[in-house]
């Protein structure tokens, strides 16, 4: 770590209770009147849309939302409230739901701080009040909640579905499970409400939980601060920073900037990869909030550790999937190929990732960083919903021959259960970024923009992934002069093809790339995109014989039946990484030739192998499609020769005498 760097820590956490800062080593924060919000000071280049401006229409993605919309419905908020009542001394009637939420579970209380935040990105995305009426009940108990913890022995601003001496458990180094993660995502919670849905209560129960933060925070020595960091604490770090960015009280940043974990970041500032053998999903959040705090400081060495772990992960950590992680830990980057497990890819990784990535784009609008979200997008967040029912995938399992294990409605509320509701309530998010004289088109899929400064509407019609074509048009009651950023993504090749009003665009650039037309739109243009997509391989990283196959942004799959497919909903998200699977055909076929026996079947999307798959040709489907079936993504390649040896073989040893097989 630089030294200047290291010194900013060592004033943060020894300056600890203090609201001011050493002048000189950063950028100071402002100091400002209660109520004042706090304008980023670095990292704006482009900003999202917020979600209320961007609507979904019909698509696999509109779909997704609307089975996540059943789920949050199917919820009763007084059974997830039941373990906060009960903390506290208040009466309860709710029955308790099962797993993760069940009133022994040390984790008891994170489905709720999810859910409200699912509630509030659902009511954003749709405008229907039901979900605000949902989250302004919630804030209303919590409140009571809230209230009643002095009551019950607890410190004021303590809410929580736990007991305070949860935490002093985790300073005291004993066994206990993550209660400032849980913690986190209840503030989290609070913090939406405020946002999305405009409940001024539910930011006054944040500021007094936050307040009680920093006094359980500031009564450390840094070396107890650090130590107790060696507990997963989720995302504090960010939602403090965004508590200080819409209060303009110093104390939360202080207390944000005190969460940092100097032994994961003080390598990732010196640009060091010592994540093997780390939790994985402990780690992100971590680089989230320090992306945060970098747009709230403008201190430049944050920025450069979110950039350096994005990398790092992103570009040299994942599977084709675009997500992460075995059995929740990262692993060697050249040991891949013993890491096809049936515990492989949490996705609350990948949650964690594209909020990361969005803070990224931000900074610097760059074609890589949206290729890798819509990669994940596709093949991770889609691909872990039920279809059937609306549960969830916790570990996405690329084990050959395995399936998806999905939770179950009211006993499982495992960590991605909680993610995953938001997951599908939040996918206009990212469609569309902007800044004053641009629009970035980011995403292909179907949806409306309201451009709410510029009184402009883009609607973006389109079939993709199963169509190559993507239509815009705009109305507007008066011309607009804009450049219109397109992503030309880097598996669109050779070229893409644009029309505006029919007539053909000059397209300049690469693959990989944005490419800008800038004019003046009138009411009712239009702009046709064509994004060429075709069939290719990606080699797990680290070996040139275990192959995934992809079309355009979408991993293939190969559809293995049903053959002894058990029950795939459990409480218990590992409950089948144990079983055994059948074997899986292999590929064969001299090095560069596998897609020379991949043919479309006339299908969306679906292809099928011919003269290729041994022992037999296999069905290619979405990977996002692969529900209830036994798949594959990553197939063994072996040569013609190999595999003659390999059947030779076999036949020498089935000849042998039983006594000598």
């Amino acid at each position: 770590m630089r030294p200047d760097f290291k010194l900013l820590w060592l004033v943060v956490i020894l300056g600890a209770g203090c609201l001011g800062w050493q002048p000189g080593l950063v950028a100071e924060p402002a100091v400002l009147e209660p109520g004042r919000q706090v304008a980023p000071v670095a990292g704006g280049v482009a900003q999202p849309f917020p979600l209320a401006e961007v609507r979904l229409l019909p698509g696999p993605f509109y779909d997704a939302m609307v089975r996540d919309q059943k789920y949050l419905l199917f919820l009763e908020p007084d059974r997830l409230l039941r373990n906060f009542r009960t903390n506290v001394g208040l009466p309860v009637t709710a029955k308790p739901y099962g797993g993760w939420e069940s009133p022994d579970c040390e984790l008891r209380g994170h489905a709720l701080g999810h859910y409200l935040s699912a509630l509030c990105l659902m009511y954003a995305s749709t405008g229907d009040s039901q979900y605000k009426q949902r989250a302004d009940y919630i804030v209303t108990q919590l409140a009571l909640c809230q209230a009643a913890a002095p009551a019950a022995g607890f410190h004021a601003g303590y809410l929580s579905a736990f007991p305070e001496s949860f935490i002093d458990r985790v300073e005291a180094r004993q066994r206990v499970w993550a209660p400032w993660y849980t913690l986190h995502k209840l503030l989290a919670g609070l913090y939406d409400a405020s946002q999305l849905c405009g409940n001024s209560q539910a930011l006054t129960v944040a500021e007094q939980m936050a307040d009680w933060v920093a006094f359980r925070v500031h009564r450390l020595t840094p070396s107890q601060m650090q130590d107790s960091l060696q507990e997963e604490q989720g995302g504090m770090t960010e939602v403090l920073a965004n508590l200080y960015a819409v209060t303009g009280n110093p104390n939360y940043l202080q207390t944000a900037l005190a969460f940092n974990h100097l032994k994961v970041i003080e390598p990732l500032a010196a640009q060091e990869d010592h994540l093997d053998r780390l939790h994985a999903n402990t780690q992100i959040p971590k680089i989230i909030g320090a992306a945060r705090e970098y747009e709230l400081t403008g201190d430049p060495h944050l920025a450069e550790v979110a950039k350096f772990f994005w990398d790092r992960v992103a570009l040299h950590r994942s599977y084709v999937i675009g997500d992460h992680s075995n059995r929740e830990f990262f692993f060697n980057i050249n040991h891949f190929a013993d890491h096809l497990s049936a515990e492989t890819c949490e996705t609350c990784n990948e949650y964690n990732m594209l909020k990361l990535s969005r803070h990224l784009f931000g900074w610097s609008p760059e074609a890589v960083t949206m290729d890798f979200y819509e990669r994940a997008l596709y093949n991770d967040i889609l691909a872990s919903q039920d279809p059937a029912q609306g549960m969830f995938v916790y570990l996405m399992s690329l084990k050959p021959g395995h399936f998806k294990n999905y939770s179950t409605p009211e006993d499982s509320f495992w960590c991605c259960v909680g993610t995953g509701m938001e997951n599908h309530a939040k996918y206009g998010d990212t469609i569309f970024f902007h800044d004053d004289h641009s629009l970035f088109l980011n995403l292909f899929i179907a949806s409306q923009l309201h451009w709410t400064e510029k009184n402009l509407v883009v609607r973006q019609e389109t079939k993709f992934p199963e169509s190559d074509t993507t239509r815009l048009s705009f109305h507007c009651p008066k011309p607009e002069t804009l450049a219109l950023k397109i992503r030309w993504p880097a598996w669109a090749q050779p070229t893409l093809s644009i029309r505006v009003n029919g007539k053909k665009q000059q397209v300049s650039g690469s693959p990989g790339s944005y490419v800008t037309i800038d004019r003046s739109w009138r009411d009712g243009d239009r702009v046709e995109i064509k994004l060429p997509m075709s069939l290719h391989t990606e080699p797990l990283p680290g070996t040139t014989n275990i192959l995934a196959l992809l079309y355009g942004p979408v991993v293939l799959a190969g559809d293995l039946g049903t053959n002894n497919l058990p029950n795939q909903y459990n409480s218990d998200q590992t409950a089948s990484a144990k079983l055994m699977d059948p074997p899986v055909p292999v590929l064969v076929a001299e090095p560069g030739e596998v897609l020379k026996h991949v043919r479309p079947t006339g299908e969306p999307l679906v292809f099928r192998t011919h003269h290729l798959g041994e022992p037999e040709d296999v069905r290619l489907i979405p990977f996002y499609q692969a529900s209830h079936v036994r798949y594959s993504v990553y197939w063994n390649v072996v040569s013609p020769a190999e595999w003659h040896k390999h059947n030779a073989r076999a036949d020498r040893q089935s000849a042998l005498p039983p006594n000598l097989n």
